[in-house]
């Protein structure tokens, strides 16, 4: 009886979690409608360009409840060159090592600009410019590195993304991950299935992701993978080949 209630439990915490989640990102105040002549990137773009603001205020209650602990696991393990995918509001800048030369791009100005006086404050050097995580502007083995961090869930083609991740990163480099994704518990993972058609159209958001079928699909060798908060939450190491390929 005890082991069945525990799970109930689970179960509404994890819904709890998730609808918080949504609830969240829908305060950006945006519709979600997408206007015909507009790309699903686009669509991304203007949401979290209307959501900067507010983006850190949302962000601390539900990395408290679900991401504890996972930017500082992420950014420690950065090597040299670092890419941070999707950065954002510059949330990970505490966290990454004095010594790495960082690089982070993201699909809105908004948010850049919150990054860059994040920056300031904490007296970072970093260069942070406007990008697209999908066609990424740099030369082929460019990065030791690169990271994201709640990134992937919002981009509309993962897979392209890690793609581009496999080629810019040099050989031997590291893919650093934190993701909320596809639970591995089917009752979850049925509520997640649920909520995923509101969550991507009203949050841009996508619950059902799958980032390590993503980056094998990419070529990346797998080192560490671990699951926590019901299988929603993964943190993920994953490395490029010494050989280049």
């Amino acid at each position: 009886m005890r082991r069945i209630c525990g799970r109930r439990a689970s179960l509404l915490l994890a819904a709890a979690a998730l609808a918080l989640w949504m609830l969240i990102r829908r305060l950006a105040g945006t519709s979600g409608a997408k206007p015909e002549s507009e790309s699903e990137t686009a669509r991304v773009q203007r949401y979290y360009d209307a959501f900067a603001s507010r983006y850190d205020a949302g962000m601390g209650l539900v990395e408290r409840l679900l991401f504890a602990g996972g930017r500082r696991w992420v950014c420690s393990q950065a090597r040299g060159d670092v890419l941070e995918l999707a950065a954002g509001t510059g949330r990970n800048l505490p966290y990454y090592p004095p010594d790495v030369r960082l690089t982070g791009i993201d699909l809105s100005r908004e948010m850049l600009d919150v990054a860059r006086r994040r920056a300031a404050e904490l007296g970072r050097d970093v260069d942070l410019r406007y990008g697209d995580a999908q066609a990424l502007e740099f030369p082929d083995q460019r990065f030791d590195t690169v990271v994201a961090t709640l990134a992937l869930c919002s981009v509309p083609d993962e897979r392209r993304a890690l793609s581009e991740a496999m080629r810019v990163l040099r050989p031997g480099g590291r893919l650093l991950l934190l993701e909320h994704v596809k639970s591995d518990r089917w009752p979850v993972r049925a509520i997640q299935q649920l909520l995923n058609p509101l969550s991507v159209r009203y949050a841009a958001d996508h619950l059902n992701r799958e980032p390590r079928s993503a980056a094998r699909a990419a070529g990346f060798e797998i080192e560490h993978d671990e699951r926590a908060k019901w299988g929603i939450v993964e943190r993920l190491r994953a490395r490029k080949s010494p050989y280049g390929h």
